[in-house]
């Protein structure tokens, strides 16, 4: 079970992984070759994929729980496993059975890694930023220029990425997939990221990369993403939670020692059971495909109960959190916690786009 006694269970031996390498997952890149195939192994990318499909079934509630229940462990590993199982979305969602033929199974077995690779594609949808790749018509297919400053899960033994691009001849911009080990693609070496380090977290660029149709994962990007975001910011979301709530379960082993803290651990693990059953209903249901400001506030509010976890274990422990040899997974979830206010969207790009929304509602 998970540490706190809450959401999915993982496999014992998945679980036991985590907690050995999660500093290590945290500070270097030495093994970053294993997250996949430890994630792949334990049958983890297969929640919420139809079991007609080569997936074990139920929805993408399934996925979120996973992916929290990963984040308790190691943030690393989360991240990782949302951008997988987020790539892995785009295909279920995908209107081209081809591009999913291609590229499905192989990403369940863990055998590449999958790359969102759509932080721009997101921006751009909230008119933040330009795209950053273009799409030029060849004989074949197209040709794609241009790069993406951070992706995650690039690995270096094969991946596949996501990618919104300009298209030709006015045709609106389209989402599309280009392999690694294609010509013309050049992956960074990673970035030299304070925590996260075993996250295969890299830019790339594209230079002349051809590309069929069967690499089209969305033709119309502008009609297309809103449909897919919930599930993107919906799996992010589920690092928040996770996170969140390994904290709470070190803060509250400490709280009875510690005047007045108890009460408030409870009434931030209250809150934070509510923010992730909200999540997750909303994810199901579809109601964040309709109207995406209430997912946002959610990211928001679950960024902002990370931050306070957090303090409340720093506050529980005292002056011992900065001993090393009394719980190291504390600094640990200090750095991961840093890092959840800038994943994109960041809650700054977030609440710019919730005033944009108030905004034209009132006018």
């Amino acid at each position: 079970m998970s540490p706190t006694g809450q959401g999915t269970p993982l496999p014992q031996a998945l679980a036991s992984w985590l907690d050995r390498h999660a500093e290590a997952l945290d500070t270097s890149a030495d093994l970053a070759a294993q997250v996949v195939p430890q994630l792949a192994q334990a049958g983890l990318f297969g929640r919420g994929v139809p079991a007609e499909l080569g997936g074990r079934g139920g929805t993408v509630g399934d996925a979120i729980d996973a992916i929290a229940a990963v984040a308790e462990r190691s943030l690393t590993a989360a991240f990782v496993f949302w951008g997988h199982r987020t790539f892995i979305e785009y295909l279920l969602k995908s209107p081209n059975e081809a591009v999913r033929e291609r590229w499905l199974g192989a990403m369940l077995r863990g055998e590449r890694g999958g790359a969102t690779g759509l932080s721009n594609a997101m921006k751009y949808l909230s008119g933040i930023e330009a795209l950053q790749i273009d799409a030029t018509a060849t004989a074949g297919g197209w040709r794609l220029d241009g790069g993406l400053a951070w992706v995650t899960n690039l690995r270096k033994e094969g991946f596949v990425a996501a990618a919104a691009v300009t298209a030709p001849d006015g045709a609106p911009p389209a989402v599309v997939a280009f392999a690694g080990d294609s010509a013309g693609v050049t992956r960074s070496a990673d970035l030299n990221l304070l925590a996260l380090r075993g996250s295969n977290t890299a830019a790339v660029q594209l230079a002349n990369v051809r590309l069929d149709a069967a690499d089209v994962i969305a033709p119309d990007a502008r009609a297309w993403l809103p449909g897919v975001r919930p599930a993107f910011l919906g799996m992010q979301c589920a690092m928040s939670v996770g996170l969140a709530r390994a904290s709470l379960a070190a803060a509250q082993q400490r709280a009875p020692d510690v005047r007045g803290l108890a009460a408030r651990a409870t009434a931030l693990q209250d809150a934070l059971a509510s923010h992730a059953h909200a999540l997750r209903e909303g994810a199901i249901d579809g109601r964040f495909v309709k109207d995406a400001a209430p997912l946002f506030r959610l990211r928001i509010g679950l960024a902002e109960l990370v931050q306070d976890a957090a303090l409340l274990e720093l506050q529980a422990s005292g002056g011992r959190a900065y001993l090393l040899d009394h719980d190291p997974n504390f600094a640990r979830r200090w750095r991961e916690a840093a890092f959840v206010p800038i994943v994109t969207p960041s809650l700054t790009q977030l609440q710019i786009e919730l005033e944009k929304r108030a905004a034209a509602g009132g006018a």
